[in-house]
């Protein structure tokens, strides 16, 4: 995060005594990334964080790769991923490479009998269906429909869903997600004419403390496994942190539009970034206003990225048969653009409606077998005139 945060109770000074009030000290660590150069949270614990009891099974996630030099469009129709009670075994990575994984999830349980940490890669989990409470050893979050929750790697987690029936699209980053540096002056601070501001994200607020001894089970997520490690002291034993790294939340409806007299390109849309790869909203805006403007986009090739849409909600006026849940994946070098007669429906309209997210890689993603199993294969042929 590009600002500082304070929650619980620290020490004056870093890397000095902290003593209970009972007797003894709590233990401190630095949850720091890019060795000791990047964004950082010094955190205090109960207990030491340090205490693995047993190193038990191990799995593997990796995604089986169907195509791994596509140059085909396709549209996968995302809520026919099938639902399934566990949280990570919900999870159907269906676009990837080495920087990153594009999820879908239909997780019908809380995750409660386990806590999670990916050590590999920070995560953004969009919220398309669904509420409840991101809970943290940095602290809790609600969360609701709409919402990115961006959780940093070596983030312990838990989730609670307040129903059953929840729609997540993930994505897994293995570089660091930040707020876009154009959006920020020199001293981190989001400037006046960016699309949001440092009030519209949400920072944890509820410190849940335990000290408690036991078997507790943590599942961490490392190069394509899940490995399950038994520790001897609850995660959750925090009694207060401070710094820049930590989860947040952000609504994809806080996001404010930017718009002009003619057609504006994806990079106004730009809410998040990696070295790897940018994160767009698309959400409900007035149309250009030049008189003889056309307010769907213009074709276009993304000759150095995938283009990667999810559609969220609304009425996506640039694309025909396209629905909430559908994905859209438009490989670089490939000319793409409004469906036949969406260009000539679009003039003389003043607003659209539609909500969605977009993800931009600057390397090719791999199409899985699961993305196969939901898709349409003539989608490409789409733009054919009939």
């Amino acid at each position: 995060m590009p600002f500082y945060h304070k929650l619980g109770n620290i020490p004056h000074k870093r890397h000095t005594q902290f003593e209970k009030p009972g007797g003894g000290f709590y233990y401190e660590q630095l949850f720091g990334t890019i060795g000791f150069d990047g964004i950082y949270t010094n955190s205090y614990h109960e207990q030491r964080p340090t205490q693995v009891k047993s190193i038990g099974d191990r799995y593997s996630i990796a995604p089986k790769i169907a195509e791994s030099n596509n140059i085909q469009s396709y549209k996968l129709r995302g809520f026919e991923v099938p639902a399934k009670n566990d949280f990570l075994e919900s999870r159907t990575i269906v676009l990837t490479n080495n920087d990153c994984n594009i999820i879908l999830a239909a997780p019908k349980e809380s995750l409660t009998s386990y806590y999670y940490k990916n050590s590999d890669a920070d995560e953004l989990i969009f919220i398309h269906k669904g509420s409840g409470k991101l809970r943290t050893m940095l602290g809790n979050l609600d969360f609701k429909y709409g919402d990115y929750l961006i959780i940093p790697r070596g983030t312990i987690y838990q989730i609670q869903f307040n129903d059953n029936d929840n729609r997540l699209f993930i994505l897994e980053s293995y570089n660091p997600i930040y707020t876009p540096k154009r959006y920020r002056n020199w001293f981190g601070q989001l400037l006046e004419h960016s699309p949001y501001c440092e009030r519209d994200i949400r920072r944890p607020n509820e410190l849940e403390t335990y000290n408690e001894n036991g078997d507790f089970k943590i599942k961490i997520k490392k190069q394509n496994e899940i490995i399950e490690m038994i520790y001897a002291s609850h995660p959750f034993d925090v009694v207060g942190y401070d710094g820049f790294n930590y989860p947040y939340a952000f609504s994809i409806h806080d996001f404010e539009p930017i718009t002009g007299r003619i057609h504006q390109p994806p990079p106004v849309h730009q809410t998040f970034e990696t070295s790897a790869l940018v994160v767009c909203s698309f959400v409900p805006r007035l149309y250009d206003y030049h008189p003889k403007s056309i307010p769907a986009p213009y074709n276009h090739s993304n000759i150095d990225s995938d283009e990667v849409l999810y559609y969220v909600d609304g009425d996506f006026m640039s694309r025909n048969d396209v629905k909430p849940g559908h994905i859209s994946l438009h490989p670089a070098g490939i000319p793409h653009g409004p469906h036949p007669g969406a260009m000539e429906r679009s003039i003389g309209l003043v607003e659209t409606k539609e909500l969605a997210v977009m993800v931009d890689t600057f390397k090719p993603l791999e199409v899985t077998e699961e993305a196969l199993k939901i898709a349409d294969i003539n989608y490409y042929k789409s733009w054919i005139n009939k």
